[in-house]
């Protein structure tokens, strides 16, 4: 009798600031809504795009001149990221963004939400929070909110984040994944045995899923079978 499929870890290496990783998250879940029959768990992992960025922010301006050399410049560059969010029904406002926030905070929320049950829905607050409409990610009240539309407890939110409650676990998890060499997301990792890098189409992707799926699934049944063989 076949044994029941294993869920295949989706691992999505991204940051809550980077405005292709909210394109990438939006075509992942296009890609497994043409894949509905695979199982999978889709895991959130940290990763520090702007890690120079003080825990209490800056300004817009500042960091597009440093990062960019211009604000000038970075319009350009936004021009094409308006364009293909709106293709994905994303509708940055890169306008309205007045803080750059370092994230780490942001991360620990995500890792919370877990709890809940749907890491994923404070990920997608969080984000259409800072492109849609441009709060600021830095105030601890805009984090406690956004935790709240997400069934978590306020107040007990609020008490982790003026804490050092899990920063070591997220900081050490954000350098894993630099160390293991990933300088750019979103990438994907599909079952660990296939990675992506790059907000790919949903097709691409999800042809992607397809193939690590069967590799991971027969992995996973051989590795079964090993299991169930009596031991010497």
């Amino acid at each position: 009798m076949p044994s029941t499929p294993h869920p295949m870890p989706v691992v999505v290496v991204s940051d809550v600031v980077c405005p292709w990783c909210l394109i990438g998250k939006r075509r992942l879940e296009r890609a497994l809504a043409l894949r509905p029959d695979l199982p999978v768990e889709v895991v959130w992992h940290p990763y520090f795009l702007n890690d120079w960025v003080p825990h209490e922010g800056i300004e817009r301006e500042a960091y597009l001149k440093t990062k960019f050399g211009s604000v000038e410049r970075y319009t350009v560059i936004s021009q094409r990221l308006v364009a293909a969010g709106a293709d994905d029904g994303i509708a940055f406002a890169f306008d309205k963004i007045s803080r750059q926030p370092n994230t780490l905070d942001c991360h620990r929320l995500i890792l919370w939400a877990r709890n809940t049950g749907d890491a994923g829905r404070m990920k997608q607050r969080l984000m259409d929070l800072y492109f849609v409409e441009g709060a600021d990610l830095t105030q601890i009240e805009t984090l406690v909110q956004a935790a709240q539309d997400c069934g978590m407890d306020g107040d007990l939110v609020r008490g982790l984040l003026a804490s050092d409650a899990d920063v070591t676990r997220v900081e050490q998890a954000a350098n894993v994944a630099k160390q293991a060499g990933i300088d750019g997301v979103p990438s994907f990792i599909f079952g660990n045995v296939l990675a992506v890098s790059g907000a790919q189409s949903p097709e691409y992707l999800a042809e992607a899923l397809g193939r690590a799926s069967a590799e991971y699934q027969k992995q996973a049944e051989a590795e079964r079978r090993r299991s169930e063989q009596p031991s010497a």
